[in-house]
């Protein structure tokens, strides 16, 4: 059959989007990983299905490459832009996916994307930091993040025995800037370094408040630029918003 898809990106995060209003993207088991295989495939970071949801504006189905499922913070946006060409929202959305319901909108030409509020958040592994943000994330503070052997060393936080329960975990290396943060991130389902993380991205926000950074953080991914807006209040983060850029880069059809 033939599958018509789109193709949307978040600072740098790609995705490929299908309208699966109506079923048509058929459970074939490994048809995720082959589509997002960027040499044999589309190529993208994950998939996303945006369906029709009985009692609020839609269903995002998120897919990793691998085909595992997550909250996605950049496919979150980029769901929303892909809701908006068909015609499905205005400049504000009620959705559900992976971890539950959440709010999102259209907001000084950036896209907001609203995460659930997070009590006793942050937890310290030896120097380092861990905290949830809908997607587990390990967060390891350094000087000069370029200087990082970011897949060789995220790999093996990522495969560690101690996250094993979970499917492992994201791995995120930030730095302090005079103006924000500079990060990168290793990204499980992916397995290797993307332009950028949504949820990683919130997650070094909010332990960047141990730092002293105060709301909004301004974050530098490689991808582009992302803010992260939040209240804090004893080690508990509330009214938490991922602010950033989601645009088409194309559309297509491709036999499956």
């Amino acid at each position: 059959m033939e599958l018509t898809f789109r193709k949307y990106q978040g600072t740098g995060n790609d995705f490929i989007m299908v309208d699966n209003r109506n079923n048509v993207f058929p459970t074939q088991q490994g048809l995720v990983s082959l589509l997002c295989d960027r040499k044999f495939g589309i190529g993208a970071d994950g998939l996303i299905l945006i369906e029709d949801h009985q009692e609020l504006d839609y269903l995002m189905v998120y897919y990793n490459s691998d085909g595992s499922q997550s909250l996605c913070g950049n496919g979150s946006r980029c769901g929303y832009a892909f809701a908006r060409e068909l015609e499905m929202v205005g400049t504000h959305a009620t959705f559900e996916t992976t971890d539950g319901v959440h709010h999102i909108k259209k907001e000084n030409g950036l896209i907001h994307f609203q995460l659930h509020d997070l009590d006793e958040a942050i937890s310290s592994i030896a120097e380092d930091l861990y905290i949830d943000t809908g997607s587990p994330h390990y967060i390891r503070w350094v000087e000069d993040v370029e200087s990082v052997d970011l897949v060789s060393v995220g790999r093996e936080i990522r495969n560690s025995s101690r996250f094993s329960g979970q499917n492992g975990t994201n791995v995120n290396f930030a730095q302090l800037l005079s103006n924000g943060v500079k990060m990168r991130t290793y990204e499980r389902g992916v397995e290797d370094e993307t332009l950028s993380c949504g949820t990683g991205a919130t997650a070094v926000a909010l332990t960047a408040s141990m730092k002293g950074r105060t709301s909004p953080v301004k974050l530098e991914t490689k991808g582009g630029n992302l803010e992260v807006y939040f209240e804090q209040s004893n080690g508990t983060f509330k009214n938490i918003w991922l602010a950033g850029p989601a645009e088409k880069v194309f559309e297509g059809t491709v036999s499956i």
